[in-house]
């Protein structure tokens, strides 16, 4: 833990001062917007192919009004085609992976409710991983990724991975969620477990279908993971070192806008952390151990929480 302590004091020594306050005033400004006039839920209630559009411009000015800090204040170089191509890429994927899937009409007519809804279900987060890997080895052989294998250029490496300090930094959100359990704005998210509702009556036993479900939900914090401290950390540092940052974290902030406040805000700070842990480590292991943690964890609040206090 000493060691990751060290990390952020030495980000932050050679951080610009005016820049990580700016971001965070514009990160503070982005979430009150939202929480006040619903920027996330609005862009949801579109079409499909407009919400891709939609995110896909808000993602584009996030990133752009950061990094343009960056370059103020930091003096980042951001004159190379490269950068500019995987910067202008990057929010086009996370756009096409946060709108929802509708699978109902590709699968086999057999399939009937309640299966077919649970299916859906089920198949969401995979079948957006498999997009993210097609679209990170895309890059790589693109030549857009530098490294010798696509696993060392997006940080899945075992090297300079100690396993321990994750599990004493996942122990440190424990009086956070402990307290999140007892709030109704995070009982009315978690568990998502709830989200099978629809099953009851029709699986006997339900463990093994709710089983399933979690470790399809796990799935995801591998994908965010490699996308968010992957490409835009351990990647974009072997262009423009510890600047690639933060951005990365208000970037990470906006995809929790649908999330309760507390959680949207925290992920902020959050993502800054597992980001400069990345960029010293050059591997996105130890935070897929605290993303994942983090995530069950706060499943297993959200079913306390709901017994006691909703």
């Amino acid at each position: 833990m000493r060691a990751f302590i060290d990390y952020l004091i030495a980000w932050l020594r050679n951080s610009s001062r005016p820049a990580l306050l700016l971001t965070v005033l514009l990160v503070a400004s982005l979430v009150a917007a939202n929480y006040t006039f619903g920027i996330e839920s609005r862009l949801r209630a579109l079409p499909w192919y407009l919400a891709v559009g939609g995110f896909f411009l808000f993602y584009l000015m996030v990133i752009a009004l950061v990094w343009g800090l960056q370059f103020e204040w930091n003096k980042a170089p951001l004159n190379q085609p490269k950068l500019l191509i995987l910067l202008g890429i990057a929010p086009l994927y996370f756009a096409l992976k946060i709108v929802h899937w509708d699978l109902l009409v590709l699968l086999p007519a057999g399939i009937r409710y309640p299966w077919d809804h649970y299916t859906q279900l089920v198949l969401q987060l995979p079948l957006k991983l498999l997009l993210l890997f097609f679209f990170l080895w895309a890059l790589y052989k693109a030549g857009l990724l530098p490294g010798d294998s696509l696993g060392a250029a997006v940080g899945l490496t075992r090297k300079n991975f100690n396993v321990l300090p994750y599990f004493g930094l996942l122990a440190c959100t424990l009086p956070l969620i402990a307290l999140a359990s007892t709030q109704h704005d995070f009982l009315l998210v978690y568990p998502k477990v709830k989200n099978l509702a629809f099953i009851g009556g029709y699986a006997k036993p339900e463990w093994p279908w709710k089983l399933l479900y979690e470790l399809s939900y796990g799935l995801d914090f591998l994908g965010i993971e490699l996308f968010f401290r992957g490409l835009l950390v351990v990647v974009l540092i072997r262009y423009v070192g510890d600047h690639a940052i933060l951005p990365m974290a208000a970037f990470y902030c906006t995809i929790h806008f649908g999330k309760p406040l507390g959680e949207c805000i925290t992920s902020f700070f959050g993502g800054l952390i597992l980001g400069v842990l990345a960029a010293r480590t050059r591997t996105i292991l130890g935070g897929l151990i605290v993303h994942l943690g983090l995530a069950w964890l706060m499943e297993l609040g959200g079913w306390a929480g709901s017994l006691y206090f909703k």
